[in-house]
């Protein structure tokens, strides 16, 4: 029979057993004392986890509207197909002044026959399509009318596939149709049914602007983002919309769609050359035309909520600032208050550790009741947005670890010195206290 203590190794495992038994004790011990000095303060207690409620709440709030917004985007702004890009004269979205802004605008047009002589030369691309957006307006039918929102927008049949456009009923557009700018056209999901609400729209007639346009197709529905209808427009023939509107400064965009992932930056490049040579942009010199994907949208979007994540931020740490000192305020009066209390702990042998890690455990506490009040409040108010946009509830979870890891810090920050002062209280000045 081999005895624990006539073993190192034995003894060494009983003492690290029993420290860690120690420690556990010591912790809950703690947590119920904590939990206790709270529920019998409960209006002081509430009133110091509101500010950060308040603060961590702003936080989750904000970024889980972001996440709607990001997500909406994601789907409002990627209307390219796969592996396409458009050219355009200038950015789709400019911040820095007007400018900047007025030198987009002096760029030289983008025109057909330079659409027409890039997809001769182009030998990368899948296909080249050309479209330009010309005016807004009512549309009628025979049967009603729409407010005066309807999109018309002029392309060549090779924006179909570049846009993922489907065909519901009838046929999209074709090359005889822009050669001969035919008076035809293709009517968005949304759009069809409000005109022709009981009846086919293929075969119908329609006017814009007092101009008659028979309906050859009707697209596929795209839905709503960002409270903006994909199916309010009627594609014309890009030929049609020119000489409607001829009187007019148009520049037209380009989409350029590549065979697949691989060839994908070889034709942005090819494209950039041939535009280059095609504009007559002196060697040395920015590009006077933009090259615009899905990702580059979505970059410019987050650049923008990037700068609003940023003031929330600095808001909310004002927040939880002012938060901190008062919890720190109120632990200091806790201990005021309780220091005959902490005098005949440490009497009957309680280790200032355990004085310590009581007051900084409540500190701790109050901060994570009122972060997870936060972020609960937070996640539910900003997926209202989810439901006005009808699109999946959003869940920021990293952000709501970081709310109450965030929590924590403040509550150790800010607990730490009225705990540390509580723990090195002498005893007997303690019991002595009235």
């Amino acid at each position: 029979i081999v005895r624990p203590n006539s073993n190192p190794w034995m003894r060494c495992a009983v003492s690290d057993f029993n420290n860690w038994q120690r420690l556990r004790s010591e912790f809950l011990e703690s947590l119920v004392m904590a939990l206790d000095s709270i529920r019998s303060h409960k209006l002081r207690s509430g009133l110091t986890l509101l500010g950060i409620l308040i603060g961590v709440f702003s936080i989750i709030v904000v970024m889980t509207v972001l996440r709607v917004l990001d997500d909406n985007a994601a789907s409002s702004l990627s209307q390219l197909g796969p592996h396409a890009f458009t050219v355009k004269r200038s950015p789709p979205f400019v911040f820095k002044g007007p400018s900047r802004s007025n030198r987009f605008w002096e760029r030289k047009e983008i025109t057909m026959k330079m659409g027409e002589r890039l997809r001769e030369r182009a030998e990368l691309p899948l296909s080249v399509g050309m479209e330009d957006g010309f005016s807004s307006g009512v549309v009628r039918s025979r049967y009603a009318e729409t407010n005066p929102d309807v999109n018309l927008r002029g392309v060549t049949p090779e924006i179909f596939s570049s846009r993922s456009w489907n065909i519901d009923g009838g046929r999209a557009l074709t090359a005889a149709d822009v050669d001969s700018a035919r008076l035809v056209c293709v009517l968005g999901a949304g759009l069809a049914k409000r005109v022709f609400p009981n009846s086919q729209a293929v075969g119908d007639r329609i006017t814009f602007e007092g101009l008659a346009y028979r309906v050859v197709g009707v697209l596929e529905s795209k839905g709503k983002t960002l409270d903006d209808d994909q199916d309010n427009f009627m594609l014309v023939p890009l030929t049609t919309g020119l000489q409607r509107y001829s009187g007019y400064r148009r520049s037209i965009n380009l989409l350029v769609q590549a065979t697949g992932e691989v060839e994908y930056e070889d034709t942005v490049e090819e494209v950039r050359g041939l535009m280059r040579q095609l504009r007559k942009t002196p060697s040395g010199e920015e590009d006077d035309f933009e090259i615009v994907s899905n990702d580059i949208l979505m970059k410019q979007f987050r650049e923008v909520t990037f700068a609003v994540r940023a003031g929330i931020g600095l808001i909310s740490s004002i927040a939880l600032l002012a938060a901190g000192i008062g919890i720190m305020n109120i632990m200091l009066i806790s201990v005021t208050e309780r220091t005959k209390e902490i005098g005949l702990r440490r009497a009957i042998g309680a280790r200032k550790s355990m004085v310590l890690s009581q007051f900084i455990m409540e500190a701790i506490i109050l901060c994570l009741i009122g972060g997870i009040g936060g972020v609960v409040l937070g996640v539910a108010s900003g997926n209202i947005l989810s439901f006005v946009f009808k699109s999946p509830i959003v869940f920021p979870v990293d952000w709501m670890f970081y709310g109450l890891g965030i929590c924590t810090l403040v509550g150790v920050v800010f607990g730490a010195y009225p705990a540390f002062k509580a723990a090195n209280i002498d005893p007997i000045d303690a019991l002595r206290h009235e």
